[in-house]
């Protein structure tokens, strides 16, 4: 038994549909099918593809060597045969219609073909109303993304102690963090970011061979997926012991992260949060050095709405989970960064992950 209710989700999904006048919505790679069916798909140049008419029942055509895989769902499971035409068939199920719309990030192959077997039907995305679905978590879905924050928070306790930093290329180091990251309780980890001193002003940089020293700031950007949902966590370390520059860098971050979460709450807009972060940031000189916006959704994806950064008026609502990560990068010198992921409650924060946000001191 799933905790999660497909058959309702595609319910819901009908109704979107009936709302804005569409005759099909076609799902294929990405998390909007795992969504709806519990089934993510191999991204293959083989098409598997959910077709929801706007009533009745969906087919979920899939590779015949893939069916196995399928569990079964609120969904008629076709295998095809590799000497059929995958493509012909989806069309031939979704029938005359007029209008469609298709998952984002659907294979352009896959959609110019449909357009070809399909000429009649304006297309759009499938986005539009597939996110308002997503973007509010139900218990079940925070339960799993509560699970994934304590087992990063766990790895967290366990990196002053277990990994070395100090003559150890960063590239050394990010294997340590992807095994630990397993240990506690992960599927699997994705690639993380250590970012050693210099290199801690690049957000997204990949870790390299450049040898950690004593005195480097270190930025840590890691997690993993437990049960489909994902962890993502930010902490920054110091080989040694801190600077006066480095710590008042370090606890300017604290504070714009204390001040975004301390603003999170039903009926407050996405940007007002990132406003808060902001502003300690600015009154503390370094504002434009906070480069990137302060958070973004989770869930079946790393990233995924809401988003939380300037213009984004939409209002938080009970359920979204989002991260906040305020960020200080100083070109040439060091970079700071702050993430925890948390989930908008009835009348507040929830605040998913618990570890200690201050700066830690490593070997």
């Amino acid at each position: 038994m799933t905790e999660f209710d497909y058959g309702a989700r595609i319910v819901r999904l009908q109704e979107e549909m009936a709302e804005h006048n569409l005759d099909v919505v076609l799902l294929s790679s990405g998390a909007d099918l795992p969504y709806f069916t519990g089934y993510e798909a191999v991204p293959l140049e083989r098409l598997t593809m959910l077709v929801v008419p706007a009533v009745g029942e969906c087919s979920l055509f899939v590779p015949e060597l893939e069916a196995a895989r399928v569990e079964p769902g609120p969904f008629e499971l076709i295998p095809w045969a590799e000497t059929d035409d995958p493509v012909r068939l989806v069309a031939r199920a979704a029938g005359a219609i007029r209008r469609a719309a298709i998952g984002d990030h659907s294979w352009s192959t896959f959609l110019l073909r449909l357009q070809a077997e399909m000429p009649g039907a304006a297309w759009s995305v499938a986005s539009a109303i597939t996110t308002p679905l997503r973007i509010r978590k139900d218990p079940a879905e925070i339960d799993r993304l509560r699970r994934a924050a304590a087992a990063v928070d766990r790895a967290l306790a366990r990196v002053p102690r277990e990994i070395r930093f100090e003559g150890r290329t960063e590239r050394d180091v990010a294997r340590d963090f992807v095994e630990l990251t397993v240990a506690e309780g992960h599927d699997l980890a994705w690639d993380p970011i250590i970012a050693s001193g210099p290199n801690g002003a690049s957000p997204h940089h990949e870790p390299g061979d450049r040898m950690i020293q004593e005195g480097d700031v270190v930025v840590c950007d890691f997690g993993g997926r437990v049960g489909g949902y994902y962890s993502d966590v930010t902490r920054t370390f110091v080989v040694g012991s801190p600077t006066e520059r480095q710590s008042e860098v370090h606890a300017l971050v604290e504070a714009a992260s204390q001040a975004a979460r301390s603003k999170v709450a039903p009926g407050i807009a996405c940007e007002e949060v990132d406003r808060a972060a902001r502003q300690v940031i600015v009154d503390g000189g370094h504002g434009s050095e906070f480069i990137h916006r302060t958070g973004h959704g989770i869930g079946l994806e790393v990233h995924e709405h809401p988003y939380i950064v300037e213009g984004n008026e939409s209002v938080l609502e009970e359920g979204m989970a989002f991260s906040i990560e305020p960020g200080i990068y100083i070109a040439g010198e060091l970079g700071v960064r702050i993430e925890d992921i948390v989930v908008c409650g009835p009348s507040g924060v929830d605040e998913l992950n618990r570890a200690e946000r201050g700066l830690v001191d490593v070997a």
